[in-house]
């Protein structure tokens, strides 16, 4: 009996519906508003990853590395952008969104940011996806959006 491939479980498949080619618009109000950049998001290592190639408006640019971990049973990302911004963020797929977070350290000495982003399907539609970054600087107990995106297949 044939193994089955590396990464081929459902779980490795729960973060496809961000894979494509997007144009990404402020979702601030509730309503889509000015375009604020591209996203690619592709499989690669034999579909055991996701890379993310995004790119401003302006010209900024970043990238993440997305990946299921099977023995922990949650996914992972890594971003970086050229300003040096690194994000460790970890979480899960749950109730249809895609939930990771981590902490970083903040502005001031001792202070540490807690960031949670939520990617999920905008009214079930496949080709609009929604992301919604927001940062807590107080442990948890408030939050502020930093990034309401959302994002419309291209072409």
């Amino acid at each position: 009996m044939a193994e089955a491939p590396p990464c081929s479980t459902p779980e490795h498949r729960q973060f496809d519906f961000w894979v494509g080619e997007w144009e990404v618009y402020d979702y601030s109000s509730g309503q889509k508003g000015r375009r604020v950049g591209h996203n690619r998001i592709v499989k690669i290592m034999k579909d055991c990853a996701l890379q993310e190639n995004w790119e401003s408006v302006q010209g900024n640019r970043g990238t993440s590395y997305n990946a299921y971990f099977a023995p922990e049973g949650k996914w992972h990302q890594t971003w970086v952008d050229e300003n040096g911004t690194v994000l460790l963020l970890s979480g899960e797929f749950r109730d249809g969104e895609m939930v990771l977070s981590g902490s970083r350290p903040g502005s001031q000495p001792g202070v540490r940011m807690l960031d949670r982003i939520t990617w999920s399907l905008l009214d079930g539609d496949k080709d609009q996806v929604r992301q919604l970054w927001e940062v807590s600087r107080d442990g948890g107990q408030t939050w502020e959006v930093v990034f309401d995106g959302l994002y419309e297949r291209a072409g």
